[in-house]
């Protein structure tokens, strides 16, 4: 009867080993906006860079800044405050551009308040974005949502959040 029981323990213990070892973690690059923390997929990242000067488009949507130099490409510039339609406020010490590539062709900046850093996250601990209002503009780029060291952190899937701003053809995702 007590051997029984050992190999049962012993088996439970095997299959909450396997179990979390099956556990998948996904890197994410933290930013902040008005406070709130969010996170992209850092395999899009490609660098973070002071605020520079942006030289301004004439005619660009109302959340594109404009285009900056970086080691002779230019890149265009979007402004998430914009974006996510929050108030503009004075860029600071603070602010970065995060670099991101959209696909092979595509490069784009992101200007946001602060970078914060990178995290591994369980893919099995992001829960999906609740419906908090009616208006599906405001989490059309949330992609989930999961708490980090009791900080709820916004993930955002960047490739819905870059078309809605620069289309591309079928051709241009890969399809």
């Amino acid at each position: 009867m007590e051997k029984i029981s050992a190999n049962k323990k012993k088996q439970e213990e095997n299959a909450r080993r396997a179990k979390e070892e099956e556990v998948v973690y996904h890197q994410w690059a933290t930013f902040r906006v008005n406070q709130e923390l969010y996170g992209i997929d850092v395999m899009q990242v490609k660098e973070v860079l002071r605020y520079v000067e942006i030289t301004p488009v004439p005619g660009a949507d109302y959340s594109v800044l404009g285009i900056i130099n970086v080691r002779g490409n230019v890149v265009t510039v979007i402004d998430t405050r914009r974006l996510f339609h929050m108030s503009d406020v004075p860029y600071d010490d603070e602010t970065r551009i995060i670099i991101v590539e959209l696909n092979d062709k595509e490069v784009i900046g992101l200007v946001v308040d602060s970078v914060d850093e990178v995290i591994n996250l369980p893919t099995n601990r992001v829960d999906r974005a609740p419906n908090l209002s009616g208006d599906e503009s405001a989490k059309r780029f949330v992609q989930g949502v999961c708490y980090h060291n009791n900080i709820l952190i916004i993930l955002l899937d960047l490739t819905k959040m870059l078309l809605s701003i620069t289309p591309m053809s079928d051709d241009d995702l890969g399809f």
